[in-house]
């Protein structure tokens, strides 16, 4: 297995032990004119879950693969949060944001995976 796709792994195990609801990974590989290869979408009940799924993501990645995020954003309100890991870039939204931005919608002509919870 790849790096790519032990981050893509770790990163979604990070997600589950926290209980990131509605986990998607938007395969945008196929895309010449996506920024990166994968966005991993979730969201939490509440900003304090939003930062423990970033926090977990964080601590799983560097824990198994000793990589760490390049840039994050959100920690201040957390009601979206993103963790950029270059080919892969992670958002953690509260329900609330998450339906009102729909990011699934924007990038509907890329392979969206619904990731078991």
């Amino acid at each position: 297995m790849g790096n790519h796709e032990l981050l893509l792994q770790y990163i979604i195990e990070g997600l589950q032990e926290k209980k990131g609801k509605e986990i998607v990974n938007i395969d945008l590989g196929k895309l010449e004119y996506a920024a990166c290869d994968n966005f991993i979408i979730c969201h939490g009940d509440s900003g304090t879950q939003v930062k423990a799924l970033a926090g977990s993501v964080e601590d799983k990645v560097e824990e198994k693969i000793s990589v760490r995020v390049r840039h994050r954003e959100g920690l201040d309100n957390a009601s979206w949060i993103l963790l950029d890991y270059g080919d892969i870039v992670v958002h953690i939204f509260v329900k609330e944001a998450r339906d009102y931005y729909k990011l699934e919608d924007l990038w509907g002509d890329a392979d969206i995976t619904m990731i078991k919870e």
